[in-house]
Order: C-alpha cells, then structure tokens, then sequence
C-alpha cells in the first residue's frame, strides 16, 4: 500500500509539473517566429527545379514581338512622324517667304552692296532641303523606322532652330531626341536580353556544381 501511495504521488507530481510547463509556455514573439523562419530557410536543401526556375525567371527570354518592336516603331511613335510631316513642310515654307520678304535690298542707299542681303537662289535652296526632309519624316514614319525618324526630325529642327525659329525647331528636336532615346534603350535592352539567354546554360552549370559541393 505505501508503495503504491508513493507510485501515485510520483505520478501525480509528474503530471502537475507537466501541467505547470504547459501553462507556464508562452507563445514566440515576433523576432522569435522570424529568426526561426530564417532558419528553416536557411537550413533547408537548395533543389536543381528550384534553382532552374528562379534562374529562369531572372533572366527574360526575348520573344518575336519584342524583336519585332525593336525593329519597327509602334503606332504612337508612327502616329508623332505622320502629324509632324505635314507642319514640318508648312513650317519651311513659312520660315523661307518670311525671310524672303524680310531680306534687306542688294544696294543700300549710298550705292553700296549691303552685306546683310542674301541671294534669293540660296533661299530656294534652303525651301527645297526642308522639303526634303520633310518627305523624308513622313516616308520614314510610315516605313516605322524609329532611328532613321528620329534622325530626320533632329535635323530638321536643328535646320529651323538655325535659321534663328527657335520655337519652330525646338519641338522637333526634342522629339528627335526621344526617338533616338527610345531606339537606343530598345536596342540595348534586346542585346542584354540575347546574352543573357546565351550564357545562362554555362552560369546554370557552374551554379549547379557550387550547390553539389556545398
């Protein structure tokens, strides 16, 4: 009898020791759970099908339409060279009756030849590139070649920006300039993209014999 009344108080101090840890287990704080998740993360094993597709998704594969983009201008650029066709040839023959109209006699008063006159041919000459850039902006646009447009319509405000209308030739130069941006930007982005996907079979084969002899 008294050994089965020491059994059961050893088993009933058990218990209410047990009891009293459970009650007295507190739940994780919030840098606990944290430090245990980095440490499940950390200690869990790196699997090839894992490494494949993270790799995979770092490195974008480029597809048709984004050579295809690359090559041709979109509908916004094309829709810029098509409006800006049409005021680029308004503006040159604008710009040269202008100037024609204000250009100072050959002969001053005195007889002299007045330096400030130009030639009424060199004006002509003038009317015509401006012309020609101007059929250039608009065949380039509807060709949708986005360096050759912005080319053009750099040269064409830097043309009327020379002149001395600067607010004639300072749009065009801007949009120029975002084109050739744009073409640069696109260009590079593909080329990137290209190697890229060139050399991650190499960078996969080196990564997967790191993670064998780790």
């Amino acid at each position: 009898m008294r050994a089965a009344t020491s059994d059961d108080s050893v088993v009933t101090k058990g218990r209410s020791s047990e009891d009293s840890d459970g009650d007295t287990h507190q739940p994780l704080s919030l840098v606990g759970r944290v430090s245990s998740w980095l440490r499940k993360t950390a200690l869990k094993p790196v699997e090839d099908n894992g490494t494949s597709t993270a790799e995979s998704s770092d490195v974008a594969t480029p597809t048709e339409d984004d050579e295809a983009h690359a090559r041709s201008a979109d509908d916004r650029e094309r829709l810029i060279g098509l409006l800006a066709a049409p005021f680029a040839a308004a503006i040159g023959i604008l710009v040269i009756r202008t100037l024609i109209v204000n250009d100072p006699p050959a002969l001053l008063k005195n007889g002299q030849v007045d330096s400030l006159h130009v030639s009424l041919s060199l004006y002509h000459d003038l009317d015509l590139v401006l012309l020609a850039l101007s059929t250039l902006m608009l065949l380039m646009a509807m060709l949708r070649k986005r360096l050759h447009l912005g080319i053009v319509m750099a040269l064409y405000g830097l043309a009327v920006f020379n002149l001395q209308y600067w607010g004639f030739g300072l749009p065009f130069i801007m949009a120029g300039a975002w084109l050739l941006v744009r073409a640069y930007r696109i260009q590079r982005d593909l080329r990137e993209a290209n190697q890229g996907l060139t050399s991650r079979p190499s960078s996969q084969r080196t990564k997967g014999a790191a993670t064998r002899r780790a």
